[in-house]
């Protein structure tokens, strides 16, 4: 009998390895050998103790290349360089049957290893209904398709801002997400700020495609984009930081008819004042972003198989699946984008 490895958390800052039978596909399953799975917030929260999921057996951005299929299967072929989607819906909620799969009642209860619950992307293979497997160019480096979910998660963030031809967007934050905000943002022709405290990661934003920078830690970015719009304000303004202070930022920085995303959960969630007499006569809209949607995957694919989305920078590293524990530890770090676990 053949057997491929899983990771598993298995309590925290503890991690070990389940034997798994390999199988053959059968109707509408895909066999996929994994190239490499990002680490994601999720992940790290799991393993430093933050969520109490255990045993639980992560990665969720994940992509590899096709080794076997069903015979119902249509849509790749064996040898086909794929990305999974792995953050899945119910399809049977109200939501989902409404065009809102992101926001199903019951998602993410996922169970792709046998061994243990969770997305199952740190092992060697995956077994996945074909509808999770996205075709990628046959030319693309699988690292960079293992990031097809969170661009998609950006792409949906931004189609929440509507960004219009030479509108003044800002990003708050230049982590990952907000980097990804950045290309996406220049990509729908807008001129895009960065803030941010960190002068490497403003090197960062100016990679991605920021036409200015801002300094949080050194300059007032409220009054700096006042001054920069010549006392509007942003047209669209992603707060991509879990600070409460910074969304109420990202509601000052704003002018008439401004949208405002707040991309990232709070933590602490603390409330933040608002004035309503504000929001009713400039007509502001503000609003969040949560998963992204079956289209939204879609296109980050073609983004990033089209080459249109740029995330070389954004992989720190790259450490093989033996060494799991390693990665994680390099991921917790502050100063670090995705690390990438390569079975």
């Amino acid at each position: 009998m053949e057997t491929y490895k899983v990771a598993v958390i298995e309590d925290v800052k503890k991690i070990g390895f389940k034997e798994v039978k390999k199988r053959e596909p059968e109707d509408r399953q895909v066999l996929v050998k994994v190239d490499s799975c990002a680490i994601c917030t999720l992940e790290q929260r799991v393993y430093s103790g933050v969520m109490n999921r255990y045993p639980f057996a992560g990665g969720h951005e994940a992509a590899g290349t096709v080794e076997a299929i069903g015979k119902k299967v249509k849509g790749v072929q064996v040898g086909d360089k794929v990305a999974v989607r792995l953050l899945n819906s119910c399809g049977e909620c109200y939501y989902c049957r409404n065009g809102h799969e992101n926001q199903c009642t019951t998602s993410f209860i996922a169970e792709t290893q046998e061994c243990a619950m969770g997305p199952g992307g740190f092992a060697e293979y995956m077994m996945m209904d074909a509808s999770d497997v996205y075709k990628m160019d046959p030319k693309i480096d699988l690292t960079h398709a293992a990031l097809s979910e969170p661009l998609a998660c950006c792409v949906h963030s931004i189609e929440n801002g509507q960004i219009g031809l030479g509108d003044d967007v800002v990003v708050i934050g230049v982590g990952i997400m907000g980097a990804l905000h950045i290309q996406l943002a220049k990509l729908k022709g807008a001129r895009v700020i960065a803030c941010e405290l960190d002068d490497t990661r403003l090197e960062i934003a100016k990679k991605m495609g920021a036409d200015i920078l801002i300094n949080s830690g050194k300059t007032d970015p409220v009054k700096e984009i006042q001054k920069i719009t010549e006392g509007r304000g942003a047209d669209a303004v992603f707060c991509t930081v879990p600070v409460a202070a910074l969304a109420k930022q990202a509601v000052d920085m704003s002018g008439k008819l401004g949208r405002i995303v707040f991309y990232t959960s709070f933590h602490p969630d603390n409330p933040i004042d608002i004035s309503p007499n504000k929001v009713h006569s400039t007509e502001q809209i503000i609003t969040g972003t949560v998963n992204p949607m079956k289209k939204d995957f879609l296109i980050a694919t073609r983004l990033l198989s089209g080459k249109l989305i740029d995330v070389s920078a954004l992989i720190s590293d790259c450490i093989p699946l033996e060494n799991i524990e390693e990665a994680m530890e390099k991921a917790i770090r502050p100063d670090t984008y995705r690390i990438i676990v390569r079975p």
